[in-house]
């Protein structure tokens, strides 16, 4: 991790905004943009990567022929970082599962608490209520969440100071 004594800051949108708008001002602020961008999500990804083992300790129910559950969400669980636009920030994020057997949502659903619908196999007329792991990717960060956010910070900070070296 980086020295933040020379400057501190708030992870806040503004401040995003702010060294956004600074990167674009240099030089090669593209360059500076993707390393500010790619150092964010690194900071983030030992935190996908619990959330990944979490849906992947879901007990498994019955087998079947499409794609399996567990692993198509757990593929879709990365990190995603915006320096720019209206809502920048750093996060931890669970994509929609669109290839799923008709189950888009299947890492929303298998997080909540009541579970979800769906018809037997084969007979379209009856349907079953199913619960996944109750809150696996809330669970995932708890008690963690500082230091996922000190990591991005850190992150933040370095391209600030190097800003701030370069011009000196």
């Amino acid at each position: 991790m980086a020295d933040t004594s020379r400057l501190s800051l708030e992870l806040t949108a503004p401040n995003l905004r702010n060294i956004s708008n600074a990167l674009k001002a240099e030089e090669d602020g593209k360059e500076l943009r993707k390393e500010l961008t790619k150092n964010m999500r690194e900071a983030l990804k030992p935190g996908a990567a619990q959330a990944k083992s979490a849906i992947m300790s879901m007990a498994s129910t019955t087998p079947h022929d499409g794609p399996a559950l567990k692993t198509s969400i757990a593929r879709k669980i990365r990190p995603e970082v915006r320096i720019t636009g209206r809502f920048p920030g750093a996060k931890i994020k669970a994509f929609k599962t669109t290839n799923l057997r008709g189950f888009p949502n299947a890492p929303k659903r298998t997080n909540r608490a009541s579970g979800w619908r769906h018809p037997v196999y084969g007979n379209r007329e009856v349907w079953v209520q199913q619960q996944g792991k109750t809150k696996w990717f809330d669970h995932a960060f708890e008690g963690q969440e500082g230091h996922y956010k000190r990591a991005v910070q850190f992150a933040l900070a370095d391209m600030v100071n190097r800003i701030a070296s370069r011009s000196n």
